[in-house]
């Protein structure tokens, strides 16, 4: 049995992969280093992986005290890490890049234990960019992200997905969700939510459902709840009643939302790009203008290439240009039924696989 660090935090889109390679490493022993303030901290203790604990936070984008203050943070938060390397001396690092990666695989630089990265965007983040150069394999969602890494040792896997996405049919997800056997949409912004998709979806939820008749699973982010729900009961103060509508703040189980979905709103984040691709799902990305390195527009912009997707600008989103996207979709089931084809044709179901035999061949 080999002990394995590891880390990713702060997202969905950092942890998810990380949990994806863990739960493959089943027969060995898993310590997951994050934030104890972060969703990680959440998932992996439901997960049943032990949980090292690290105090940082986001860089600052500009100098002043907040950035030397976060400079002692992360000094702090590295040294830890090395005390961690040292009490359970794990065999290798797996780290899927971020701010709460960095740490973990600093340590492990330091203290010459061989780590391994995983980058979801076409274009790596900053972590990744500056540490992978000394890691002993990096992985890749996308073969033009290998123009930013200086490592090679690159490895393009795709994203590591959760098992039961090759698994689960639609009819069996459509009824763990108490749905019928028909047209149906999921709407998300991330695991944080997203404002301007939630804005632009629940004054035109009860036309999807009356006079289109489309089940509609919508996650608003945690934080945006009580607002979608005070904002949806102006316009229809029935939907309560409506067996069409799931709204909830947050799924623990996307996979069985996406593999009962048919159409997706969503943000452009790599891994919700990598799980539409393997729920065969028609996608209209509306990319966050704000992310790093503006990595989300050219995520989807990829997928409105191979004609997997459609996008739209965050500033252009409004109800009616959403509705009007949608009606395109289930107006035009040809259209609808080519999207979700190209969309399954660029999935990688076995990127955690690859993965884990990289991992395990860089093991000290």
């Amino acid at each position: 049995m080999k002990r394995f660090f590891i880390t990713g935090g702060g997202t969905g889109g950092h942890i998810y992969p990380a949990i994806a390679v863990a739960d493959a490493l089943r027969d060995d022993e898993i310590f997951y280093v994050g934030n104890p303030e972060n969703l990680e901290f959440d998932i992996v203790n439901k997960k049943g992986y032990k949980f090292l604990g690290v105090n940082v936070h986001g860089m600052p984008r500009t100098f002043g005290f907040e950035l030397i203050k976060w400079f002692f943070q992360l000094s702090f938060a590295i040294l830890k890490c090395c005390f961690y390397i040292i009490k359970y001396k794990p065999d290798a690092v797996f780290g899927t890049g971020g701010y709460v990666s960095a740490p973990a695989l600093l340590a492990a630089k330091i203290m010459k234990v061989p780590y391994m990265m995983h980058d979801c965007d076409a274009q790596p983040g900053l972590v990744t960019r500056k540490i992978a150069p000394y890691a002993a394999c990096v992985s890749l969602a996308f073969e033009c992200a290998k123009n930013y890494i200086h490592n090679k040792n690159c490895e393009i896997n795709g994203n590591p997905i959760r098992s039961e996405f090759k698994t689960l049919s639609k009819e069996d997800a459509r009824k763990r969700l108490g749905l019928e056997n028909k047209l149906t949409l999921c709407i998300m912004g991330g695991s944080q939510g997203a404002r301007s998709i939630n804005d632009s979806s629940f004054s035109i939820l009860k036309q999807l459902s009356k006079e289109y008749n489309l089940q509609i699973i919508f996650q608003t982010g945690k934080r945006n709840i009580g607002y979608v729900i005070e904002q949806l009961l102006k316009v229809y103060p029935e939907y309560d009643a409506d067996k069409n509508i799931i709204i909830k703040p947050y799924f623990d189980d996307m996979v069985t939302v996406l593999k009962a979905s048919d159409i997706a709103l969503s943000r452009a984040g790599s891994l919700s790009i990598s799980e539409i691709c393997a729920s065969g799902i028609a996608p209209i990305f509306v990319p966050y203008p704000y992310a790093a390195a503006d990595h989300q527009r050219k995520n989807a912009k990829f997928m409105v290439e191979k004609n997997a997707g459609l996008y739209i600008e965050d500033e252009e989103l409004t109800p009616n240009k959403l509705l009007e996207t949608l009606k395109s979709l289930i107006e035009d089931k040809n259209k609808l039924f080519e999207l979700q084809k190209n969309a399954l044709s660029l999935a990688k179901f076995d990127g955690t696989e690859k993965i884990v035999e990289q991992l395990q061949n860089i093991c000290r």
